[in-house]
């Protein structure tokens, strides 16, 4: 399917030097609109620009919209590689579907980003470690000030050339257990990529970084006695050849990353267990030795190593304080996958 291109006539300077996270966007965008009664409608790609927007558009007020995150990687003979960018696009659905978004084609929205990623192809980093970064998002853009769902719609895609997501790399970060504020709860909207999940988790996030952490260990809402998720990762324990991470319970979101380890780690002899995992048995487990590892899976940071929980009664380090075994085959073998290093024996990557 054709789409109608405008190239931009005023390229940007690409960056050098340390890309951070999120800093930088490329040259054009992806855009689709809907309208109740037309569908999907004036697919284009343009050159990236403000979006304007009446104050009293619904998405303002009452936060109807969705995300997606996914990236390109320049691969080791210079091509441009996508890895299960299908589950993006399938969980970007599901979202949708919980705030009432209408459907949309998967398969016209990847053959919008695959001609947009042809568009700014130079903008794929080919340094060791960097990455494009891909934001798909939809917004309401009803104006009123009624709470109802939306009738129309704004579909982009953005990208954005990125280095690491923790400026200390791979280093083990230190985690805080949150115990006043709650991420989501079941029945709400925290398996859902949506916006307010994470606007409201941001409270936490300052007080941890106020106790010198790096982000926080979300607690279940009910009980504040079983982990769900680190920050916006979904989080891993390693206790001797078992791999266990929190059972999805509606509130935790079933990250792509995390499916991805899951099936390698059952392909490397590990035992995994998807259950309710206690804050009691962590911290026992860290103390006694019996857990060895813990590590957060996300599609920005691929793996974070943790090394250090802080819990109200004290700081714990997990082993030696530094990346572990398990960690660190996961974080080489998903990126080597990625990168078009290691054989994907798994149908994860294509090739632009």
């Amino acid at each position: 399917m054709e789409i109608r291109t405008i190239r931009t006539q005023m390229p940007k300077q690409k960056p050098m030097g340390e890309l951070g996270f999120g800093k930088y966007f490329t040259d054009h965008m992806y855009m689709i609109e809907y309208r109740e009664g037309q569908g999907w409608i004036n697919e284009c790609i343009r050159p990236y620009t403000a979006i304007t927007l009446d104050p009293a558009t619904i998405v303002f007020h009452y936060c109807q919209s969705v995300f997606e995150g996914l990236k390109a990687y320049r691969g080791s003979s210079g091509e441009i590689r996508l890895f299960r960018h299908a589950d993006n696009f399938r969980r970007m659905a599901e979202s949708a579907a919980r705030l009432c978004i209408p459907e949309f084609n998967a398969d016209r929205i990847m053959n919008g980003l695959t001609e947009l990623l042809k568009v700014d192809a130079q903008w794929v980093p080919y340094s060791e470690g960097s990455s494009l970064y891909i934001r798909p998002a939809i917004i309401a853009t009803d104006v009123s000030l009624s709470v109802h769902a939306s009738k129309s719609y704004l579909f982009y895609i953005i990208l954005s050339p990125v280095g690491a997501y923790y400026k200390n790399g791979l280093l083990p970060v230190k985690l805080r257990i949150e115990e006043e504020y709650t991420r989501a709860s079941a029945g709400g909207t925290g398996a859902a990529k949506y916006g307010g999940n994470y606007g409201g988790g941001l409270k936490a996030g300052e007080e941890a970084a106020k106790a010198g952490c790096d982000q926080v260990i979300w607690l279940d809402p009910v009980r504040r006695k079983y982990i769900e998720e680190a920050g916006s990762m979904n989080i891993f324990f390693v206790i001797g050849d078992e791999a266990v991470t929190p059972a999805l319970s509606g509130s935790i979101l079933n990250g792509i990353t995390r499916q991805s380890a899951i099936t390698l780690l059952k392909d490397k002899g590990y035992r995994v267990t998807e259950r309710k995992v206690s804050l009691d048995e962590v911290s026992e487990g860290i103390k006694s030795g019996v857990i060895t590892e813990v590590f957060g899976t996300g599609t920005a940071a691929v793996i974070s190593p943790v090394g250090t929980i802080l819990t109200a009664k004290g700081e714990l380090t997990v082993g030696d304080g530094q990346m572990g075994e398990t960690a660190k085959y996961l974080y080489e073998t998903l990126t080597g996958i990625q990168y078009g290093k290691i054989e994907d024996k798994y149908g994860w990557t294509i090739t632009i």
